[in-house]
């Protein structure tokens, strides 16, 4: 059976190669997106789906058997903004999945967002992806959440590197990002698992 996976953040430097990985692995991708968002970055004839992650309609996952959230604020936005989509909109989605009646939800999150009480001056943003991450483990839904290093627009690497023995102070391929959520959302591969991960 073909598993539909609604992918939010699908026209971002990592959606959109999500969104490849997941029609290659066998899946069929719908690419959550805004009315201004730049669709011709996606592989042609993507489904696309229109929203807004500040305020989602209550039927966004209709259909989807599997929900990925791959998207962010962004580095240029203010506290605000991050709470509204990092925090908020993602715990929202997950709560929509949930009603939805999709099976697995996978959460694109960040190196550090397991710490509860982060320092620094991305404490704000670890504080939101740690909140979402926390939300998505009490869901019910199965889960994966994939905490990557700093990234980098490089291909795919000989080695994907998860878990315990990750350079914190390493790199990963957005390529190589896109593929392991990829493998997680439409083969279930990492089900039950938050990861930090790096390419080598």
């Amino acid at each position: 059976m073909t598993v539909n996976v609604l992918v939010a953040g699908a026209t971002g430097k990592t959606g959109r190669q999500l969104v490849a990985q997941i029609n290659e692995m066998g899946g069929n991708p719908t690419a959550l997106v805004r009315d201004s968002s730049d669709t011709s970055v996606l592989p042609e004839g993507t489904t696309t789906r229109i929203a807004d992650l500040t305020d989602l309609d209550q039927d966004v996952c209709a259909g989807a058997d599997v929900v990925v959230f791959a998207a962010g604020s962004g580095g240029d936005t203010d506290a605000s903004m991050t709470d509204k989509v990092d925090r908020d909109g993602a715990i929202r989605l997950i709560d929509l999945a949930a009603k939805s009646g999709a099976t697995r939800f996978v959460m694109l999150s960040t190196v550090g967002a397991d710490a509860e009480n982060p320092e620094g001056e991305l404490a704000h943003y670890l504080e939101a992806k740690h909140a979402a991450d926390e939300h998505l483990k009490k869901s019910g839904l199965t889960y994966s959440i994939l905490r990557p290093v700093s990234l980098t627009d490089e291909g795919r690497s000989d080695k994907i590197v998860l878990g315990s023995s990750v350079d914190k102070s390493a790199q990963a391929s957005r390529a190589d990002v896109a593929h392991v959520l990829a493998d997680a959302a439409v083969n279930g591969t990492h089900d039950g698992i938050a990861q930090d991960m790096q390419s080598a």
